[in-house]
């Protein structure tokens, strides 16, 4: 309801682009995913980016699931001796890593059965 209270506030000339000038691009919210909004930005001069209503939804869909990678971090992180480093030698760090990453699959595969 603001959209063209807000556009009409911006503090810039807002002249019709010159041929071959620097294109004015606005980027707006899935709150002003409008055909009135569209058509008065593109009235003011600019060029619309609106996200569309439904984008969030279709774009979770499509990504990996983040939040399981990230659960196993934070199992990891539960291992105080990892996130510390106290072992002076790489050799026993790696071999701590590689027992903790071992328990946890062991752990969660009995978790799934």
């Amino acid at each position: 309801m603001l959209a063209e209270a807000t556009i009409e506030s911006i503090p810039i000339h807002r002249d019709l682009p010159q041929p071959g000038g620097p294109a004015r691009h606005l980027g707006l919210d899935k709150g002003y995913d409008y055909d009135h909004t569209r058509a008065m930005v593109a009235e003011v001069g600019f060029t619309a980016h609106v996200r569309t209503r439904g984008d969030e939804a279709r774009e979770l869909k499509k990504k990996a699931r983040r939040w399981m990678v990230e659960r196993k971090h934070s199992w990891m992180n539960r291992f105080r001796r990892l996130p510390i480093q106290s072992e002076k030698k790489a050799e026993n760090y790696l071999g701590l890593l590689h027992l903790v990453c071992y328990w946890i699959t062991y752990w969660a595969a009995g978790l799934l059965r």
